[in-house]
């Protein structure tokens, strides 16, 4: 098992390689109260731009630590496939596993939607404390899985907005059970491809047109229906198998 990798809002250099950085108070806290690391334990540290510094705490004080950057890996796991997931908003706790999954398996980019049968986003302070969450969720899966660039998660829109501003030069791909075509009947994506996904009830008739007018393709996977998170975690699957990096 590798060192514990952590990531930092600040911008890192490979200039600083050598030099001692302090750990901001979210992750001094995770280091020293969660992983329960000490003086001497190494670590990775990541921000964001691409690439990951092995690190060596060094200074541990009750509620601060340090730490000494020893090297700069520029270490990209990043799919060359750009996968944009197009979900529709969900209840709280699975919209956190797709948020999580979706990461892990190399998205680009997250667009939560708010459709005609998705779970309630709130306005205001709570949509924002909302989508501060999902991004944490990002960073954490991030941490976890070795992505040196935090994906995107952009925040709430309507289905109709998102339909009618998609790039139509993409692969598109809308998940609908009752579609008669699946992934093997698409032209191969080269670059990029937009993932619209349901919410539990599924996309209404009417949404469904909307999203083949943006140059969406129905798709279906297999013969049974498949929950959102099912959904989502095994389209990417799939995609990532035919056209992306898990060929």
């Amino acid at each position: 098992m590798g060192a514990p990798r952590f990531f930092v809002n600040s911008m890192l250099s490979p200039a600083s390689v050598g030099t001692e950085v302090a750990l901001p108070d979210d992750v001094a806290h995770h280091a020293l109260r969660v992983r329960r690391l000490g003086s001497g334990d190494s670590i990775v540290l990541f921000d964001g731009d691409g690439g990951e510094y092995s690190a060596t705490l060094t200074r541990i004080g009750k509620r601060d630590a340090y730490a000494q950057l020893d090297a700069f890996v520029a270490a990209d796991r990043e799919s060359a496939l750009r996968i944009t997931l197009v979900q529709a908003i969900v209840s709280s706790d699975v919209m956190d596993a797709i948020i999580r999954h979706a990461v892990e398996l190399g998205v680009a980019a997250i667009y939560p939607v708010v459709s005609a049968r998705s779970a309630r986003f709130p306005d205001g302070a709570q949509g924002e404390k909302r989508l501060a969450h999902w991004r944490q969720i990002a960073v954490a899966a991030c941490e976890q899985c070795g992505r040196n660039r935090v994906p995107e998660v952009s925040p709430a829109n309507s289905f109709a907005q998102w339909c009618d501003g998609r790039e139509s030069s993409r692969v598109g791909i809308v998940l609908d059970p009752e579609a008669r075509s699946d992934l093997h009947g698409l032209q191969a994506a080269q670059t990029g491809v937009d993932l619209l996904i349901g919410p539990e009830g599924g996309f209404t008739a009417d949404e469904i047109g909307r999203a083949e007018r943006a140059q969406m393709h129905r798709v279906r996977l297999g013969p049974r229906v498949l929950r959102a998170e099912t959904a989502s975690l095994a389209a990417l699957a799939a995609i990532n198998f035919l056209w992306g990096d898990l060929r």
